[in-house]
């Protein structure tokens, strides 16, 4: 059924300049459906896009929101439904006719191409050239620098993008998208590797393309800023479309419960024990360039927070503390025992673990299984020298699916499949099978829904609550203040100061982290 909000009786009225009628909308979806192998990624695709207006699409992960976008964008063919670009209906065959239709997507899987620099990546295929056949470099790095600066993007154009952080290369995918000047600009989880000063940079870019009468379609888990930047919202849930409106009509109660079906409730965070024995001791670490003089206990029970904007070290003294890197100087111990330097295996049999910022990246196998994923870390106690124990490998990953509440079809099937919180639980899962007693998590909620993300909080107040430590790294301040007990604020590579969780605020964070 189509919804009364997107009926035809719109009025086409007033024409503008460009000869596009004023009243038609620039994106208009009705009753879109896709269904894959016979299992239905999307029932009923409805939304209307105006000009200068930013659109949120919200809805947890498996609502359909991707799926949806992909045909939009021609990644993917609808089965049925209509899908109307100012006025004429469109049915784009691949991204290209899509990007010539001036539709563009930032997607919240990163695509960059790492031996490239930042320029080539932004105007891939559309770079300057001498004679249409070489390369105009000079030009090609003056056009990329004039668009990083408009968009107030510290970024050098000639830098590899290997060399990029996360946040980096995210900030690339933003500005490939303004660069080709679109009318209709997708932004699937944009800030999901960013911080909050980043942030505030996109969002001055959004309302400049809007005000000139650009449409966005906004998606993000994070609600506070879809109550910040967007003016209108549609909700999809299990596929299908279930309300559209003015943001400025509704509350985040209001559209937390059509997101989820259901009222979620806060859990409740009980103050650290302060005598609690010392499980993590970190002593003047430093590394050359990342951070430096870093000192920090962390104690059983405790959840210690860490915050700091984009270069603050926050995300490189995690990678160093579990050995992923060597420190230069200092020391990090677990109960007293030094940590292996440039040893990530040594560092799990000593009973540490972490949670790695990007979970398909780093944090899966995605070509691999469920039930592969889930016990790979632990097969050290699993086998013995090439013989792997299978009863006690399927018993353990039986066990873990179970204990983090994984939806699947079978653990046999591809961790890709999954949701994003689905994919996030294989990750907890797989860091709980070698029996951690300290958990280093760097943005463990990256990507995933608020219902997910209350999981994940109640996981870690579960853990810590039995025994155990966690340091979390976020770059959203609220997440921050919902499951700390300490604040460890880090600026600038250095550790700035450490204040109590339970009385901080989101003003004081960004203060002392700014």
């Amino acid at each position: 059924m189509i919804p009364a909000e997107l009926s035809d009786s719109a009025q086409l009225i007033v024409t503008d300049p460009t000869g596009i009628e004023t009243g038609t909308p620039l994106v208009l979806a009705k009753g879109v459906t896709k269904s894959f192998n016979g299992v239905p990624a999307l029932r009923d695709g409805c939304l209307e896009l105006r000009a200068g207006s930013v659109h949120a699409l919200c809805g947890g992960n498996g609502a359909g929101k991707s799926t949806f976008l992909n045909i939009l964008m021609g990644i993917l063919q609808r089965d049925a439904g209509s899908i109307c670009v100012k006025g004429d209906e469109v049915n784009f065959a691949s991204p290209n006719e899509a990007l010539n239709a001036k539709i563009s997507i930032i997607t919240q899987e990163l695509s960059p191409i790492p031996g490239m620099t930042v320029a080539e990546n932004i105007f891939l295929g559309r770079e300057p050239k001498h004679l249409k056949i070489v390369v105009d470099y000079p030009r090609l790095f003056d056009r990329t620098e004039r668009l990083l600066e408009k968009l107030h993007f510290d970024i050098d154009p000639r830098a590899p993008m290997h060399r990029l952080s996360l946040a980096q290369t995210q900030l690339v995918e933003i500005a490939k998208a303004f660069s080709h000047q679109s009318e209709i600009i997708i932004m699937d989880e944009p800030t999901s590797a960013i911080g909050e000063n980043e942030t505030e940079i996109l969002f001055d870019a959004i309302r400049s393309v809007s005000t000139q009468g650009a449409g966005i379609i906004y998606v993000s888990h994070r609600l506070s800023e879809i109550f910040t930047i967007a003016d209108q919202y549609t909700v999809f849930r299990d596929g299908g479309y279930i309300e559209t409106g003015l943001l400025a009509d509704i509350d985040r109660r209001h559209l937390v419960r059509q997101i989820v079906g259901r009222e979620l409730h806060a859990g409740s965070r009980s103050t650290s024990k302060t005598d609690g024995e010392t499980v993590l001791s970190v002593k003047n670490l430093s590394r050359q360039g990342e951070f430096q003089d870093i000192s920090l206990d962390v104690k059983r029970g405790e959840v210690l927070g860490v915050y700091g904007l984009i270069g603050s070290g926050r995300s490189e003294f995690l990678n160093c503390v579990f050995g992923i890197t060597k420190q230069d100087s200092g020391e990090a111990t677990l109960f007293g025992k030094a940590i292996g330097k440039g040893s990530p295996g040594k560092a799990i049999r000593q009973g540490l673990q972490m949670i790695t910022e990007d979970r398909k990246a780093t944090g899966l196998v995605l070509s691999s299984s469920v039930a592969f994923n889930t016990t790979l870390a632990a097969l050290p106690k699993l086998s013995f020298a090439t013989y792997i124990y299978r009863k006690k490998d399927r018993s353990l990953m039986q066990t873990m699916i179970e204990r983090m509440q994984v939806k699947l079809a079978s653990p046999d099937m591809d961790v890709s499949g999954l949701s994003g919180g689905n994919q996030q639980k294989v990750v907890l899962a797989k860091c709980m099978a070698t029996d951690p007693i300290c958990l280093l998590c760097d943005e463990p909620t990256r990507g995933i829904d608020e219902g997910a993300k209350r999981e994940v909080y109640a996981f870690l107040v579960n853990f810590v609550a039995k025994g155990g430590a966690a340091i979390v790294v976020s770059s959203e301040a609220p997440e921050v203040l919902e499951v700390s007990d300490r604040i460890a604020i880090f600026k600038k590579g250095r550790l700035a100061v450490v204040i109590d969780g339970h009385q901080a605020s989101q003003e004081e964070l960004l203060h002392l982290a700014s």
